[in-house]
């Protein structure tokens, strides 16, 4: 089913919202956890591109050590989130993270992160720029590389399974191909 079939029929879900708003990704980070990533520490411009520092093992050994008195790293992890975010009716792009399949491959139960490749490819994002989505119905994405509108409501709640950590669920009620706007 293509991203389009899924807005019709996810549009027939009870208790629609009349309007969503449409948010970015750092809306659902805490301002001081925003602050932190974007003043990043100055040992960090010190890390040579391929060397043993950059390498992900090192940057996870060094985030846990350094997690405590770093702001920063601290940022990194951060299930801190928005309580007012909580049964907000949102808009929001990203990517899917598929985590569960039903028997004919249609994708029940997934992540939305903000680029593409997080939580496969890269270290997952922080927990506070996960959305976590059970959608039995379940549907099929073309390719993973291709971003979506999901609209739905949100509720703050800390998931965690192998791949990564959600700080946020969402209850989708419509799925669209993306389009800047």
């Amino acid at each position: 089913m293509a991203p389009a079939a899924i807005a019709s029929a996810a549009a027939n879900k009870p208790a629609k919202p009349d309007k969503f708003k449409t948010i970015e990704w750092p809306d659902l980070m805490p301002q001081q956890d925003l602050d932190a990533l974007l003043d990043p520490p100055e040992y960090l411009a010190d890390i040579e591109d391929g060397s043993p520092e950059d390498q992900i093992s090192s940057q996870i050994s060094s985030s846990i050590a350094a997690a405590k008195d770093d702001r920063y790293q601290q940022a990194l992890v951060s299930t801190s989130i928005r309580p007012e975010m909580n049964g907000q009716a949102i808009r929001i792009p990203g990517f899917i993270v598929p985590l569960e399949f039903s028997g004919d491959q249609m994708i029940t139960e997934f992540f939305i992160v903000p680029f593409f490749g997080a939580c496969i490819h890269v270290p997952p994002p922080p927990p506070n720029q996960i959305i976590h989505v059970k959608y039995p119905e379940g549907f099929k994405l073309e390719a993973l590389y291709n971003p979506l509108w999901l609209s739905g409501v949100l509720t703050t709640i800390l998931i965690e399974n192998d791949m990564a950590a959600a700080a946020y669920s969402m209850e989708v009620h419509l799925m669209e191909d993306y389009s800047e706007g």
